[in-house]
């Protein structure tokens, strides 16, 4: 519970409705994971009133899924949560091309929860779409 307190808790991602009929809730490790996932897939401008909230991933959406496309990933998801998830360190980032499937880029984040030194990894995969 108290842990719970330290992180926080709102509205799950997707949004939804629980069992008893109101918002469906996140909290703990879950709630940070989504935090994580609507910085990554939001691009900058698309909330009105936060315009440069987001990562800069879907600037790469066309690119080729080779080694420069994954270490741009890699400066665009640091950038991001360095910058709008401040319950976290970042340790490291990691992309690579995901081995079975051609256009899909997996995204490794490993980082700590600053209040309970709590180390995570998540694997976020990115889109591309092939190009003509």
């Amino acid at each position: 519970m108290k842990q719970n307190m330290m992180i926080g808790t709102g509205w799950a991602f997707p949004p939804g409705v629980n069992k008893q009929g109101g918002m469906a809730l996140a909290s703990g490790r879950s709630e940070i994971e989504q935090a994580i996932q609507i910085i990554l897939m939001t691009t900058p401008g698309q909330r009105l009133m936060r315009p440069n909230f987001g990562s800069r991933l879907t600037e790469l959406v066309f690119a080729p899924n080779n080694s420069q496309t994954a270490v741009l990933a890699q400066r665009f998801v640091q950038a991001a949560l360095g910058m709008w998830e401040p319950r976290i360190t970042v340790n490291d980032v990691t992309a690579y091309p995901d081995p079975n499937r051609n256009q899909c880029l997996l995204i490794e984040i490993h980082y700590e929860i600053k209040k309970t030194q709590d180390k995570r990894s998540l694997v976020f995969p990115f889109y591309l779409i092939p190009g003509e």
